[in-house]
């Protein structure tokens, strides 16, 4: 791959315009967070039902509503894409809107597949914009901090999440195959790079749906991954576990050489090397506006950020590796992995293909 190198647009005094692209449930969150930003403004919202669409635009003045991204788009004057939209859909609106000029902040997982998110990369580079995907709980500052303290516990050994939910979603959660790992694993799995500064080698994964779960597909999983370094990553979570509920961000134990970090998800964590409390806020936004913040950030300095797709797409590849162990019962290696889906993408692409063939391998983002 040839890394992020995307167009910037400098601040000219006035809020980014942004185009929100899938007006359900998460995107009325990301309504609030669009107007409580004072970097950016709503001029349009795109969605299949024309009704939705124009709901969400009510009350923002002069906010064009409509089906057609590209009519929206034109007649918005949009700058930039906030897709919302189901996994499904990431591919065909992401892959317009960067062929439109537009830098798109998409939902995570950046596509349904690692396939799909290497086109994505590709289509990026192509149209010189910036593709980033929302993790937006490695926005916590908290675990910012955890991440800190993980720098003075020495040679890491194993880091560890637990995380136990019994959600009630109805939708298309309950009936995805996958949908604790598809949906919801790609957040601690990112948060394990980020505070392991470490990549995924290979993963041994288990899937099991409990005989009162209410999900169609596997709602819990045990993956043991093995990171660079030689560290060890251990998720355990279920996604039809009431009672004495973890954090949506689950519970973390890190140890090392040297001494022992928890988090509990929610307050400060704690270390067995650093007793005292956590610093101050530092007033960083977290969630979904935080992750807004980075990305405006990045398209006013031309600084890549965390959840750039070229980054980001090994935190979707733990996912895929995870489920492809957990369907063939063996440990997957994730080089493996990312040479099938390169193969799998290049025999699916567009007009991002010449971009795809020029990567050498799809194994290690640059």
């Amino acid at each position: 791959m040839t890394g992020p190198r995307f167009r910037a647009l400098p601040a000219d005094g006035d809020p980014l315009r942004v185009l929100l692209v899938g007006a359900g449930g998460m995107g009325r969150a990301w309504l609030g967070t669009v107007a409580a930003s004072p970097d950016v403004t709503l001029v349009g919202v795109v969605d299949l039902d024309p009704d939705a669409a124009t709901a969400a635009a009510d009350g923002v003045p002069g906010a064009v509503a409509g089906t057609d991204l590209a009519a929206v788009a034109a007649a918005s004057g949009a700058q930039a894409v906030i897709n919302v939209t189901t996994p499904a859909a990431h591919l065909p609106v992401t892959l317009q809107a960067l062929g439109l000029g537009l830098p798109v902040l998409g939902e995570k997982p950046a596509a349904a597949s690692v396939a799909e998110a290497l086109r994505l990369a590709a289509a990026a580079e192509l149209a010189g914009q910036l593709f980033m995907v929302s993790q937006s709980r490695s926005h916590d500052r908290h675990l910012r901090r955890f991440r800190d303290q993980a720098r003075r516990l020495g040679p890491l050994g194993v880091l560890t999440t637990e995380f136990f939910l019994a959600p009630r979603f109805g939708g298309f959660r309950d009936a995805m195959a996958h949908p604790l790992l598809l949906d919801m694993a790609i957040h601690p799995f990112d948060a394990a790079r980020y505070v392991l500064d470490a990549e995924p080698v290979s993963v041994y994964c288990q899937e099991y749906n409990p005989s009162w779960s209410w999900y169609a597909g596997d709602a819990a999983a045990t993956a043991v991954f093995e990171m660079t370094g030689g560290v060890r990553y251990v998720y355990t979570g279920s996604w039809c576990s009431p009672g004495l509920e973890t954090s949506w961000n689950g519970g973390w134990r890190l140890s090392g050489a040297h001494g022992t970090a928890t988090w509990d998800g929610e307050g400060p964590p704690r270390s067995s090397l650093d007793p005292a409390p956590e610093p101050a806020d530092d007033g960083a936004p977290g969630g979904i506006a935080g992750a807004l913040a980075a990305f405006v950030h990045a398209l006013r300095t031309g600084t890549p950020p965390r959840g750039e797709i070229h980054e980001n797409l090994l935190s979707l590849a733990m996912v895929d590796a995870a489920v492809l162990s957990a369907r063939t019962d063996r440990r997957v290696l994730v080089a493996e992995l990312l040479d099938a889906a390169h193969r799998e993408a290049l025999a699916a692409a567009g007009p991002e293909r010449e971009a795809l063939s020029s990567w050498p391998s799809a194994r290690t983002p640059q």
